[in-house]
């Protein structure tokens, strides 16, 4: 097995795979330029694509021994107008454009919308963004098979175009039958996280929750600006969130997301939920080797605002430079990380713990740190939840991650300054000393003469417990006659 060393890098890079990046060279490549975690899209492919995919990754994860992250995305419901009789049709500002419900194909004056909900929902005054909001369109009236509409913004308009309705919420599902055909697949092939498409309520999470019958982990992707509406109650619901800033940034004026962007990432973050930011990172090098200076400042503003991970998308998914993308996002968070005031900036955010004995000894551990200039925070966890909330203060030293169970190191794959290691469970006090030493001594986090902080549960082995916090001293020549499993 070919050892890697841990990241020294923080923050998290989530790589999506699709043409330029399915294969196994080009999967290594970008597993070994930087990758934690790997999107699979739901939205493009097929089952089979996407299990070749997900067996190339866990062989890389048996190979370099570093349990990997795997994201199923899903696509969620997608709503779009009908097709054209002669082709695409030019929509003029102030023209008239009805949408309505019968098959007939469209001309310049109408088209179908085979989406009743959309019918029920709307009211005059509402918008219809079509073609990812190229097209803007103002409901002048509306009844149970008809909308009337203003054209505001017109253009091109061609046949199953996307449909996006900011000003409503729709009563319709969060999963479409797609989806529950793609999560049964995801679950199956062991995702580690489920990734929920335009969450609007809280109530939008039950269904794939209880579908996923506590395998994996369910992540909530923020794309509707009704979701903003209910943001702390969806998060108390999900298990991380992502600032999906593609469809928002469709439904909401362009000026309007990064405040919101900020909102979201400190309100994930006051919960000790994990936040991913994602779409156009870096979408310049799609096409181009090196990105623009503006999507340099774009990557590095998540990374000061204290985001769990970034994400690349059609950049590793579809672009000419994949591993090129992840070298320079791996690149822009070190430079980032390793500014003076970064760890000050991510403080800003105040993280009041739980009155709880596991939230009170890791918020203890973050002050600890400092005080006793720990080199490493080494963490004993069956479930993860401990380490999640250690990640939450954003504590100066890495975090060592030591499991028994497989799924849980693999999770933690999305959790901020996280290194995660499967490991045997130890069933008493010396044992996890000693352990906690030679795992830091192993991984490089530490080296003779440093101070780490251990974290545990008594009664060892049982999820949830955590109760234990000491400090402890490395020496150098703990690893000898010593052998981990």
């Amino acid at each position: 097995m070919k050892k890697l060393a841990p990241r020294s890098r923080k923050v998290r890079i989530v790589a999506t795979l699709g043409p330029s990046s399915s294969s196994e060279a080009m999967i290594r490549k970008l597993f070994l330029a930087g990758a934690d975690a790997f999107r699979i899209n739901m939205s493009h492919g097929n089952h089979e694509g996407h299990a070749a995919n997900i067996e190339i990754i866990r062989g890389l994860e048996k190979e370099y021994g570093r349990p990997t992250t795997i994201l199923a995305d899903l696509q969620g419901p997608k709503l779009r107008i009908g097709a054209f009789a002669k082709g695409p049709v030019e929509l003029v500002k102030g023209a008239t454009f009805r949408l309505d419900r019968d098959s007939a194909l469209g001309d310049v004056s109408r088209v179908s919308l085979p989406h009743p909900e959309i019918f029920a929902s709307l009211v005059p005054g509402s918008r219809l963004l079509l073609d990812d909001g190229k097209l803007v369109l103002r409901v002048s009236a509306v009844n149970d098979d008809v909308i009337e509409t203003v054209v505001e913004v017109g253009g091109p308009l061609s046949e199953r175009k996307g449909v996006n309705v900011p000003d409503v919420v729709l009563p319709m599902a969060a999963l479409t039958d797609k989806d529950r055909r793609d999560l049964a697949f995801a679950v199956d092939a062991g995702a580690d996280w489920i990734a929920l498409s335009f969450v609007q309520r809280p109530d939008d999470l039950a269904e794939a929750r209880r579908l996923m019958g506590g395998h994996g982990q369910l992540l909530a992707k923020i794309e509707k600006p009704a979701a903003l509406t209910r943001l702390d109650e969806i998060l108390e619901m999900a298990d991380a969130v992502m600032v999906a800033r593609g469809d928002l940034g469709v439904e909401l004026p362009p000026q309007a997301v990064p405040p919101l962007q900020k909102q979201i990432v400190e309100t994930a973050r006051r919960l000790g939920k994990p936040v991913v930011v994602a779409t156009q990172m870096l979408e310049s090098m799609i096409k181009s080797p090196s990105p623009t200076r503006a999507e340099v400042s774009d990557v590095a503003t998540a990374v000061y605002d204290g985001a769990d991970a970034v994400m690349l998308s059609a950049e590793t998914a579809a672009g000419d430079w994949p591993e090129q993308a992840v070298a320079m996002m791996d690149s822009i968070a070190h430079s980032v990380e390793h500014d003076p005031g970064y760890l000050d900036r991510l403080h800003f955010t105040k993280t009041i713990p739980d009155p709880t004995t596991s939230d009170a000894l890791a918020e203890a551990s973050q002050s600890i740190t400092n005080t006793v200039s720990a080199a490493a925070i080494v963490c004993f966890t069956a479930s993860g939840s401990t380490v999640r909330r250690i990640a939450r203060e954003r504590p100066s030293a890495p975090i060592l991650a030591l499991t028994p169970r497989i799924s849980t190191a693999r999770r933690m794959g999305l959790f901020w300054g996280v290194h995660a290691v499967r490991t045997k469970d130890i069933g008493s006090f010396e044992e996890m000393i000693g352990k906690a030493k030679r795992m830091a001594l192993r991984t490089g986090m530490a080296t003779g003469g440093d101070k780490i902080i251990i974290l545990a549960g008594v009664p060892f082995g049982t999820p949830g417990s955590t109760n234990v916090l000491h400090v402890a001293t490395v020496h150098g020549d703990e690893l000898k006659a010593h052998g981990e499993g």
